[in-house]
């Protein structure tokens, strides 16, 4: 999934493929070949011992100079990560890294309800802050979000990249789902294409929502405000239970944190049905959508367009297609899942085309799921419009033969029993996506089987290279085999166990979150033997790849028990868990 950098990724995509492109597309000046970035990845393991279980307290922000994974992939010194907080030694420019998210947001943090008062706790007293599931940049490559997945939790912060300091910190919306009274989660945040909102998957609560950022000429924030009037609630008999809050107090540089609450629910869409009249969930007090409807409203990822619109994927398949300049936002496209198949978390857009795919449902069900499809939709057709059910159709461009009969699909076995072992394994799980720069190609990884399948986008063909021989095709054995755990002889090894996945600026890579042997999230699809960010050098104009490195990631702090269903019983130290990765431009 690679949502970062639409705007000037759209703009050369118009140029590139449709030949035309407005005065606001070339304004957007994507960056010349040769620019220097770093790598940020999203460590889902704790920084801290004995916590209550798996991603439950702090995680591992990484980030290397591309310069220095350059040099590591001719041969040279291995790439060593960056820091995040302020040098002791006045001769040390930057410390080494990793990053603790413990150390970027300090526990001291003061939490504020919306009438901007203290609520009496600080960060530290709060559950759920850990587990940093995925962090995207501003088209500006100026900030990224970071979402923080713990259970309970329901955190979202914005770190600056050039600072690499925290500047704001939210915890989302709480509701009654599941007969709750504060229910919440964040799986994933992404901005819009203009970079003046963040929309937030509030998985659990069943909420999308929205963070409104003010920029000064310089692309600076100077305001960010947590927009109560702009939420999309899209369970069903939904009441907000506990409001939104945001935190003061200075960062680790000793700078104040902007934000604040603003809106009202009042003026919000909690309401139980779509514009076309059925329930947004089945099971309403209503008739259910048609095509299967939509089971169960966990948002999964919510994915943005230069259309002014997010393509909001379900776990229990089906999706909704939303409004985000409207408030509140507001549904322009709805889907049954035996439409559009569950748990995508890959989507782009190349030109006017959005692609979204299906994997396998994190929840104990995905264990013997397989899944891998794509779609695709024109964005165009969801412009300040509000489209009947189910129309216009996608167009169903891949749906791998041997899916099982889950997530809305109706052909196919039952179920897979095969587990996630590399040599045993016949299941597979669509998750992770990113265009080549030009948007010519767009490569989607599978989780289980350590493969991509790339796709044309204007012949819409397909092609597949693998992660783990040297040349991409099978012949050699690949930069994972050297770089995986040795701490437990049964360990299956070079098993790079891919996830999200994005281009770097230059056109020359795509990163890919390579998760390791104790995965924190979706642990019967996601064991891996080389925990950190996989390298793959494009070929044959971004039809194929090859892996030529692994930046590592390693964490023996972490003591939490570890499971992985259908994979090797782990017996050893390493805990590192990376789920995603992105490239951010410097200046």
């Amino acid at each position: 999934m690679s949502h970062s950098k639409r705007i000037w990724l759209s703009g050369l995509i118009c140029a590139v493929l449709l030949s035309a492109c407005s005065d606001d597309d070339e304004a957007d000046n994507p960056p010349a070949a040769g620019d220097e970035y770093q790598i940020w990845a999203s460590d889902q393991s704790n920084s801290v011992a004995d916590a209550d279980g798996p991603g439950t307290k702090g995680s591992y922000l990484w980030i290397w100079n591309s310069e220095d994974m350059e040099t590591q992939i001719a041969g040279g010194d291995d790439a060593i990560p960056v820091g995040c907080l302020p040098a002791d030694d006045e001769s040390v420019a930057v410390p080494a890294g990793p990053c603790d998210l413990l150390d970027v947001f300090p526990q001291e943090l003061v939490e504020i309800d919306a009438n901007g008062n203290p609520t009496g706790q600080t960060l530290a007293d709060l559950n759920g802050f850990g587990r940093l599931h995925g962090m995207l940049a501003d088209p500006q490559d100026r900030y990224v979000t970071a979402s923080i997945f713990a259970p309970g939790g329901g955190f979202v912060g914005v770190i600056d990249t050039r600072t690499r300091e925290a500047i704001s910190l939210f915890r989302v919306t709480g509701t009654n789902v599941g007969d709750g009274t504060d229910v919440r989660s964040v799986h994933m945040s992404d901005w819009t294409t203009d970079g003046n909102a963040i929309l937030v998957a509030n998985l659990n609560g069943k909420v999308l929502e929205r963070i409104d950022a003010t920029r000064d000429a310089e692309g600076k924030i100077t305001d960010i405000v947590f927009n109560r009037s702009a939420s999309l609630g899209v369970g069903k008999g939904q009441v907000v239970t506990t409001s939104a809050t945001t935190f003061s107090g200075n960062n680790a540089f000793g700078n104040p944190l902007l934000g604040s609450v603003g809106g009202d629910y009042a003026n919000a869409d909690f309401a139980d049905l779509t514009p076309g009249g059925v329930c947004k969930e089945n099971g309403c007090d209503g008739t259910d959508g048609a095509l299967g409807g939509r089971p169960n409203n966990v948002i999964i990822c919510p994915i943005s367009s230069t259309g002014g619109n997010s393509y909001v994927t379900l776990g229990g398949g089906g999706l909704i297609i939303a409004n985000t300049q409207s408030t509140p936002m507001s549904i322009v496209g709805e889907y049954g899942n035996q439409s559009v198949n569950g748990a995508g978390c890959g989507g782009i857009q190349t030109g006017d085309t959005v692609w979204i795919n299906a994997g396998v449902s994190a929840s104990a069900a995905g264990a013997t799921q397989s899944v891998f499809t794509m779609y695709t939709f024109n964005d165009s057709d969801f412009q300040d419009v509000s489209n009947p059910q189910n129309t216009p159709a996608p167009m169903l461009l891949y749906k791998d033969e041997g899916n099982t009969a889950t997530g809305g699909n109706e052909t196919g076995v039952e179920s897979n029993d095969s587990g996630q072992l590399p040599d045993a394994t016949t299941r597979r799980d669509s998750h992770g996506m990113a265009p080549t720069v030009d948007g010519r190609y767009v490569h989607t990884v599978d989780r289980i089987r350590n493969v991509v399948e790339v796709f044309d986008s204007t012949e819409f063909n397909r092609t597949t290279y693998d992660l783990t021989s040297e040349d991409g095709r099978g012949n050699g054995e690949g930069p994972c085999l050297a770089r995986s755990i040795t701490d437990d002889a049964g360990l299956p090894q070079n098993d790079p166990a891919p996830d999200l996945v994005e281009n770097t600026p230059d056109g020359k890579y795509l990163l890919i979150a390579f998760r390791g042997p104790s995965p924190v999230s979706v642990n019967h699809s996601a064991q891996g033997s080389c925990p950190g960010a996989g390298v793959v050098e494009l070929t044959d104009d971004g039809a194929y790849g090859r892996l030529v490195t692994v930046l590592n990631t390693r964490n023996s702090v972490d003591t939490s028990a570890v499971s992985a269903p259908g994979g090797h019983a782990y017996s050893g130290t390493e805990r590192s868990d990376v789920h995603g990765v992105i490239s951010v431009r410097m200046p």
